[in-house]
């Protein structure tokens, strides 16, 4: 089965890692930007978000799935905002660090480090799969 990889991030203290493993789910509300926005949209059902904890920790330190694909922002007063419903796959084995995805071969291309205010990004597979072996975590 084709899968898309994608990005998140979230502040820490808005938002964990550990919470979405405690509510067991969530929708991916509040984005406001529309580069992110058609991301989302683009996200399908069984794709793997990593999680990147912002401005607190910078650094990834999960692994989610969508489990719905996208449908109207509840929360957007007004305009034309999708979000979509994450659940959590599972915890990296050890956080990857912003410093250390910076220092990577392979990996100064990826919307993280060129785009860093981007809250949703796309991931080439051999993206994902080098965050998660310097996070020492298998899929």
């Amino acid at each position: 089965m084709y899968m898309n990889y994608w990005l998140v991030k979230s502040e820490p203290f808005v938002f964990s890692f550990d919470q979405l493993v405690a509510d067991g789910r969530s929708m991916w509300e509040g984005v406001r930007n529309y580069q992110a926005r058609n991301n989302l949209r683009a996200m399908r059902a069984g794709d793997l978000v990593l999680f990147y904890h912002s401005n607190e920790g910078l650094e990834v330190v999960g692994i989610a799935q969508v489990i719905e694909e996208h449908y109207p922002d509840p929360t957007a007063e007004k305009g034309d905002w999708s979000v979509v419903d994450l659940a959590p796959y599972r915890k990296l084995e050890k956080a990857v660090s912003l410093k250390d995805i910076k220092a990577a071969p392979g990996l100064q291309n990826i919307g993280l480090v060129r785009n860093p205010r981007l809250s949703v990004m796309p991931l080439e597979e051999a993206e994902f799969l080098a965050i998660l072996e310097m996070g020492e975590t298998e899929i």
